[in-house]
């Protein structure tokens, strides 16, 4: 088979994302994507690392997530618009890239709406597979917007969750989330209030939507052993747990200059410990030390995180048809002569 043109770049649309995730099955999906996070986790020195590039707004945000390790360079466009769910519209969209550092020019564009719920929730199951308690098997989830299946599937698929009691301040989000998840086998439990939610559950999952100063859980509300994975306060001025928690939790991060300024430790003075998660999965810092422990995974999304979703799509691509090809990069005959590709394509008609 002739190589494909460099000028020819594939491209995976929401449809055939969808095609793709439905022909593997999502809860492999997230297991094979977990394990393509976890090994870029492992070789975490090797990529540059920069917090994401922000442009906030009285709306929303729109950022940038860049990151390579030398081979592959890879970016995320991603958007967070609470307000948007109020006009119909997706409170967070996306897109991605990768190239070749080499070349410089692209191999891989990919919508990362779909990919970035999927990529959330592999993460946030790699973490707890590392800092929950070894037999967790029920978990509340406190927010169920569009993020929270994601959730459950990955919990379930990664450490066995099979018991989901979750609250939502909008009852028919609840309903909409257990519907949803009622073919995968889990016990589901609708609670009332947050309070009754965590009750008894061994893993604590926040993902609201809101962009504000929040507290969504309470202190009085977390035991000894508890698991939190605290995904929804992801931005300045957005936190979803009271600062008492913290206080009292091992916390756990992704990459500290970006959590700083995002996560629930913005709340923090500047030097309080945190552990970065890919210590952990490599091996060289402690995670959970004790049954009793709180560990918090204080998850803001950060670029390698987007680079092993994308890596894992393009592993994907090859034999199939899940993508489409773009001719995104003009390719003159003499790579000078622009001008003279113009001309020539005007007088083709």
């Amino acid at each position: 088979m002739n190589a494909p043109a460099l000028n020819i770049v594939p491209f995976v649309s929401v449809h055939n994302m969808m095609r793709l995730v439905n022909a593997i099955g999502v809860e492999r999906v997230l297991t094979e994507l977990a394990g393509f996070v976890e090994a870029d986790f492992r070789r975490w020195p090797e990529f540059d690392k920069t917090p994401r590039l922000a442009s906030h707004s009285v709306d929303g945000v729109i950022e940038l997530m860049p990151t390579s390790d030398g081979v592959t360079y890879g970016f995320k466009y991603v958007n967070g618009h609470p307000k948007n769910m109020r006009a119909g519209l997706q409170t967070v969209t996306a897109f991605g890239l990768l190239a070749d550092v080499g070349t410089g020019y692209p191999v891989l564009l990919c919508e990362m709406t779909i990919l970035t719920a999927l990529r959330t929730a592999a993460t946030s199951a790699v973490a707890a597979r590392h800092l929950a308690r070894p037999g967790a098997r029920t978990m509340a989830i406190i927010g169920n917007g569009a993020q929270s299946e994601f959730q459950a599937l990955a919990f379930k698929a990664l450490l066995g969750i099979d018991r989901l009691r979750l609250y939502d301040i909008d009852g028919k989000a609840s309903r909409k989330c257990a519907g949803n998840l009622e073919r995968y086998g889990f016990d589901i439990t609708i609670a009332g209030s947050t309070a009754a939610a965590v009750e008894g559950a061994d893993i604590v999952t926040t993902v609201t939507a809101d962009k504000q100063y929040a507290t969504i859980l309470t202190d009085n509300l977390v035991g000894a052993g508890m698991h939190l994975n605290a995904v929804g306060g992801d931005c300045p001025g957005k936190t979803e747990l009271h600062r008492d928690i913290l206080t009292r939790s091992q916390i756990f991060v992704e990459y500290p200059p970006q959590t700083r300024v995002e996560g629930e430790i913005q709340q923090l003075a500047a030097d309080h410990p945190v552990t970065e998660l890919w210590q952990v999965i490599a091996g060289t810092a402690p995670g959970r030390r004790s049954a009793d422990d709180i560990t918090l995974f204080d998850s803001v999304g950060f670029a390698v995180e987007d680079f092993s979703a994308l890596r894992y799509v393009r592993s994907k691509l090859a034999g199939g048809d899940f993508h489409d090809n773009l001719d995104l990069l003009a390719d003159p005959d003499e790579p000078r002569d622009l001008l003279g590709m113009l001309h020539r394509a005007a007088a083709k008609g």
